[in-house]
């Protein structure tokens, strides 16, 4: 299984074009961080999870000409406000995408993009399947998917482990019962905002603890704002198990 950084990080935060911090003005491309997402490839399937605003950019740098499925983890517009564009794997594959989400992010879905949904389509809109997560475990092609449910604040959001890899993002809760689900991962991909705390989002030091508890072979932090500092400083300072993930960046697990 190869997985690919499509992007880092978050909507939090000032817009990077009013912001003279050490980050936005940064030449390190490690610091250039997109709204967070990952592509999975295994057994030759191709799965996204999330389609943030930067979802067309991220697909066009890593030349992904192909998307079997797409997860949702939640509703937030920096983790779907992207789905518009994968009219363009409709073109190429000819047939739906099919998506997989909890029924509140279908509906939500549903209002933000309606024209995909009505009955009567515009020609040329994007043609999705929907299935709907209920928390039990599901397969796509014959690879299966347990979904992990966290909080983010308030607001259920689902993290998903595929063998011995999790994935974690928008989160600053998970129940005892669904860390069992994470152990044993060998790789774990987890949230870590900044280095304050924050209402609804993993601190660094909250992050690291959660790392510390279940104990994968390694771990990677993602959903990174500028306030987190510049990859070089804060990677200096992790345990030696332990990464600030990048744009790009791509592991074999």
């Amino acid at each position: 299984m190869i997985i690919t950084f499509l992007g880092t990080g978050t909507s939090q935060g000032v817009p990077v074009i009013a912001c003279n911090c050490s980050v936005c003005q940064s030449l390190d491309y490690k610091d250039k961080r997109l709204r967070s997402s990952i592509h999975i490839n295994m057994n030759e399937t191709s799965i996204v999870v999330d389609t943030g605003p930067d979802f067309r950019q991220q697909m066009l740098r890593e030349n992904i000409n192909k998307l079997d499925a797409i997860l949702y983890t939640h509703e937030h517009k920096d983790h779907t406000a992207g789905m518009d564009d994968i009219r363009s794997f409709n073109f190429i594959q000819k047939k739906d995408i099919p998506i997989y989400a909890r029924d509140s992010v279908i509906g939500q879905l549903k209002k933000e993009f309606a024209y995909v949904f009505e009955e009567i389509k515009y020609p040329g809109v994007p043609q999705v399947s929907v299935n709907i997560l209920d928390g039990n475990p599901f397969k796509i092609n014959n690879i299966e998917i347990i979904p992990v449910e966290t909080l983010h604040y308030k607001l259920p959001v689902y993290g998903f482990r595929i063998n011995n890899f999790g994935y974690l993002t928008d989160t600053n809760y998970i129940s005892e019962k669904e860390k069992e689900k994470l152990r044993g991962v060998e790789v774990l991909v987890l949230n870590a905002l900044q280095k304050e705390k924050h209402i609804s989002h993993y601190n660094l030091e909250e992050a690291l603890n959660i790392i510390a508890e279940l104990q994968p072979s390694k771990a990677y932090l993602i959903h990174m704002s500028h306030k987190m500092g510049k990859h070089t400083d804060v990677q200096a300072t992790l345990p030696n198990n332990v990464y600030l993930a990048y744009d790009g960046l791509k592991i074999e697990v």
